[in-house]
């Protein structure tokens, strides 16, 4: 491996400010990228690199060799982060960033701080035997897949670049091996404190706390018990952040306690994917063969997952045991009741209600009963429910939503009597509609027809072009409106796979 001193450095692309850094030596390996032999600079993100402050001009000339590994730029300080984690409910006590490393941090042009990691270049101290690579699918299917989270609203890491490496990987079969660029509030994950907890380190549990705290939340410093504060805010931001992911259809596929971020963003897009028909059982990941991860599970599997932070929490949250976990349960009681407030708010807009009455949520549920029964497409039957919210002529297209057309009947009679009620006009409710029912998701047999393009023919264009539709998830965009379509039953994609 080419060492720190020998490797060449860039000039001023970044203004590093690192802070993760100046924990204790036991939080990361320092560790430099390895080069590759032919990098390629498959995707700069020119907006976000401008945001963040970047040299755009010097990412354009040395990105290839910047996102590959082969130059440090200077100011980095790159390293692969220690975690432990509990992957598909069984612990492992360390895992960490066997194929990612962090080359530091930068403050964006509204002051806020962000990670600058590399996934997929080389191998690190927590790599388990791994190889450290990463092949040009799961390279591509991240940037997608991210970049339409955050077009769509939902909190998530970023996309700065993807690079084609000139090598070789060794999976089921022979791929081009990539290297991705992820931009993160931050990395640290609940993992990343069960990684001090699962060794009796109660201080590295502290000090971790402690910059969590000062990074993300710096108001609860005032609180009177931070840590249960701490904890508290991690849990509102999670259920805010899994009931976004409900309302868009997004299933995640590893909700591993090491996949989920105390700053609340979506992290890590391996076997994830979103639902076509709507089904709450529905699983994509090829690893979850008990549906663990399915789409209905996720809010409860946040619950477990906060258990497990919370359980890492208690020597700082009170001295006296008993006192900590009864402090901590109520904080995971509560859980449910945010999710549940944030998912139902949601769903009103969803379906065009201004107020609030307590029948809403047997409307919603009734609206999915018929959807699951019917075979209905969750992101059109939306996006049809917002276009006949103002217009009364779009009854034909909502109704051939579904398998029976007159099976929508009833639940539209219902629902127009309870929009009688609210003060919208049609044309208000409508465009507030439109703003939250997406007309273009990720559909998935187009994210895999991108992808084998790329990875068979070299070809891009596929890559680009389901770029640029996704940046504009709410608008109608005419020009392509086949991207809206779901898939025809020979093009269904049944299965997604880790990217490792």
């Amino acid at each position: 491996m080419t060492s720190t001193l020998q490797k060449n450095r860039a000039g001023a692309a970044f203004a590093f400010d690192n802070s993760y850094v100046g924990l204790p030596e036991r939080f990361f390996a320092a560790q430099t990228p390895t080069s590759v032999a032919e990098p390629w600079l498959i995707k700069l993100n020119e907006p976000l690199a401008a945001e963040l402050g970047l040299d755009v001009e010097a990412l354009r000339r040395d990105g290839a060799a910047i996102f590959s590994g082969n130059l440090v730029p200077e100011g980095a300080e790159p390293l692969a982060m220690a975690y432990a984690g509990h992957q598909f409910g069984g612990f492992s006590p360390q895992l960490g960033d066997g194929r990612a490393i962090l080359l530091g941090e930068v403050i964006d042009r509204s002051g806020r701080r962000f990670d600058i990691q590399l996934k997929g270049a080389g191998p690190t101290p927590f790599s388990r035997r791994g190889d450290g690579r990463a092949a040009i699918g799961p390279v591509m299917r991240e940037y997608i897949i991210s970049e339409a989270m955050f077009a769509l609203g939902v909190p998530a890491t970023r996309a700065l670049a993807a690079v084609t490496t000139g090598e070789p990987v060794y999976r089921e079969e022979v791929l081009p091996g990539a290297v991705f660029t992820r931009v993160a509030a931050s990395h640290i994950r609940v993992g990343t404190f069960q990684y001090f907890a699962a060794r009796g380190d109660t201080d590295g549990v502290r000090a971790l706390a402690d910059y969590v705290i000062d990074r993300h939340y710096p108001a609860l410093k005032a609180a009177d018990n931070p840590y249960l504060a701490l904890f508290s805010a991690v849990s509102e931001r999670q259920a805010a952040l899994i009931a976004r992911w409900l309302h868009v259809g997004f299933i995640h596929g590893v909700m591993n306690t090491d996949n989920m971020t105390v700053s609340g963003e979506t992290i890590d897009f391996g076997p994830c994917a979103f639902m076509d028909a709507y089904d709450p059982a529905t699983v994509f990941s090829s690893i979850d063969q008990q549906g663990r991860y399915a789409y209905a599970n996720q809010p409860g599997i946040g619950q477990w997952n906060l258990a497990r932070l919370g359980e890492t929490l208690l020597p700082l949250i009170d001295e006296e045991p008993d006192g900590a976990v009864d402090k901590a349960n109520a904080v995971i009681r509560a859980y449910g009741e945010r999710f549940q407030a944030h998912w139902l708010a949601g769903m009103r807009d969803k379906i065009g209600l201004a107020g609030e009455e307590d029948g809403d949520l047997d409307l919603v549920q009734a609206l999915l009963s018929l959807m699951q029964a019917q075979d209905a497409d969750f992101t059109l039957t939306f996006r049809r429910l917002s276009d006949l919210a103002g217009d009364e002529t779009a009854k034909p297209t909502f109704a051939a939503s579904f398998r029976e057309p007159e099976a929508c009947g009833t639940w539209l009679t219902q629902w127009r009597e309870r929009l009688s009620r609210d003060p919208q006009t049609g044309a208000e409710r409508a465009t507030a509609m439109r703003s939250v029912n997406p007309a273009f998701i990720p559909r998935n047999h187009r994210v895999e027809q991108a992808i084998e393009a790329a990875v068979e023919n070299g070809d891009f264009s596929l890559f680009e072009a389901l770029l640029s539709v996704l940046s504009k998830p709410y608008e109608d965009q005419p020009g392509f409106a086949a991207y809206r379509e779901p898939p025809q039953p020979s093009e269904r994609v049944l299965a997604t796979f880790c990217g490792t």
